[in-house]
């Protein structure tokens, strides 16, 4: 089976499970003037300086405000779902992706690579490196993760991704919130995630991308007692 098949019957398979979820924002992170939210899946919310950030929406609530910002890491249908990206659109709404994304996108969309950034009013965005190791599903250039800066607050959605060599670097990055994936085979599971929050050393990560497409399934409370064993003083919210 080609890659493409496979993803397709991963979309067709979340498509079944997720016909009837909406997700809601049951817990928010509150550090300054800046709340993120993990609506579900891979999908983020931030909200700060007036302005609504949406990374990878996906099946958002249908009274969602409306996107200042969004933010897509990669072309997968989880991730970029142009129908979600319209509903949150206006006609000032900015829109950044991964190089790959843009032809799906409506709009005038930015496209970035890892190491590009781009500021926003008062709100950096840089992409960084995002992919699998010694998996077929996200190969090294197809997606990217994003580090957003709000005033003093660094938030890192890691995109779809292993453990990679290049998180080592992100300490340096003092994040103060690193969403992070842990459902495994797609991407990294809860002992990578541990891994990768141990390189980080975030003040608060935060899991996703798991529980919702089958073969993703993570034991919360695991990945909890691991980064408390891994990266002691990481605090670990979990959101959704």
């Amino acid at each position: 089976m080609f890659e493409s098949d496979i993803l397709d019957n991963v979309w067709i398979l979340w498509k079944q499970v997720s016909n009837a979820y909406v997700g809601d924002i049951m817990d928010k992170i509150d550090l300054g003037s800046v709340s993120a939210s993990l609506i579900g899946h891979a999908a983020v919310m931030v909200v700060s300086v007036g302005k609504t950030i949406y990374i990878d929406p996906y099946k958002v609530p249908e009274d969602s405000p409306k996107a200042d910002i969004i933010l897509v890491t990669h072309e997968h249908y989880d991730h970029c779902d142009p129908d979600v990206i319209r509903q949150l659109s206006d006609n000032d709404t900015k829109l950044i992706s991964a190089k790959g994304c843009a032809s799906k996108i409506e709009g005038d969309v930015a496209e970035l690579e890892a190491g590009d950034s781009v500021t926003l009013d008062s709100i950096s965005v840089k992409a960084v490196q995002a992919y699998n190791i010694e998996k077929p599903y996200h190969p090294k250039g197809l997606g990217v993760g994003y580090i957003i800066k709000i005033g003093d607050v660094k938030i890192y959605h890691a995109g779809d991704t292993d453990h990679i060599p290049e998180m080592k670097s992100l300490k340096d990055e003092n994040i103060d919130i690193a969403f992070l994936p842990a459902g495994g085979t797609y991407t990294m599971d809860i002992e990578g995630a541990s891994d990768a929050a141990a390189d980080i050393m975030p003040k608060v990560v935060v899991p996703m991308h798991y529980g919702i497409v089958a073969g993703t399934e993570a034991d919360t409370e695991k990945f909890r007692a691991l980064v408390s064993e891994k990266a002691p003083g990481v605090e670990v919210r979990v959101l959704c």
